[in-house]
């Protein structure tokens, strides 16, 4: 081989060398989910998320995990992650953000989900977000990871599990707090007045009544002294006529 032809082959290594060192980065990416040992129906267990960094100049702010079926909101609890990072449940997972992480910084947060449910794989589907904006969606399934050819596609987290432990069995769901409802008071007076009827229209109905009895009686006894006078009247002139006095 010439002194030429050796040159040009390592000038072509180099290169090759040089777009595999560039294309590297975005291929390696990848968001994961761990458990050592995980079994079906195993309980309390501790699930790591890590995702790592795709952008060089813009930091992780959010993530955003998708359930999935057999696990609820309420079944996971968070454990830890960035500092200040906060966990909030959604209708169909949870996210946990906060202050943007160092541009190309990874970021990795543990939950304990309470019972995983009898299944071979769980797939948590996982929403990635910068602080510019960008999102990066992992949440391809295995048949659509491959992107284009080389690599570059988003797949979703994925944990295998170990066939559940002979004798385990699937919990009852968790306990649902009841909305609580005040206790009426008592022995207050505004309690008292919505119970007890008002006393002013029973007391107008009693001077009703009272009116309405005392008039005929007032009258009857009207009638019988008009009626006396004037029987003493009549006998009074009647013995003055018998008399002759005029």
């Amino acid at each position: 081989m010439t002194r030429k032809t050796c040159a040009r082959a390592v000038a072509l290594s180099a290169a090759a060398f040089a777009v595999a060192v560039a294309t590297a980065g975005p291929a390696a990416a990848h968001a994961e989910v761990e458990a050592d040992g995980a079994r079906a129906l195993d309980r309390n267990v501790a699930l790591t998320f890590s995702a790592e960094s795709e952008s060089s100049t813009a930091g992780i702010s959010k993530l955003e995990v998708v359930l999935p079926k057999g696990i609820t909101p309420r079944d996971v609890t968070y454990e830890k992650g960035p500092e200040g990072w906060k966990f909030a449940p959604t209708g169909r997972g949870y996210t946990v953000s906060g202050p943007k992480l160092a541009a190309g910084e990874d970021a990795e947060h543990v939950v304990t989900v309470r019972q995983l449910p009898d299944a071979r794989e769980l797939v948590f589907k996982t929403l990635q977000t910068y602080s510019d904006g960008r999102t990066d969606r992992w949440i391809q399934l295995e048949e659509e990871a491959e992107g284009d050819g080389h690599g570059h596609g988003h797949p979703a987290p994925r944990l295998k599990l170990k066939a559940a432990a002979p004798g385990a069995e699937l919990v009852s769901p968790g306990p649902t707090e009841k909305p609580k409802t005040p206790a009426p008071s008592t022995g207050t007076a505004s309690s008292e007045r919505a119970d007890r009827p008002s006393a002013e229209p029973v007391a107008k109905d009693a001077e009703g009544d009272g009116m309405s009895t005392a008039v005929p009686v007032g009258i009857g006894a009207v009638v019988l002294v008009l009626g006396g006078v004037g029987a003493w009247w009549l006998n009074s002139r009647r013995s003055r006529s018998g008399d002759g006095t005029v």
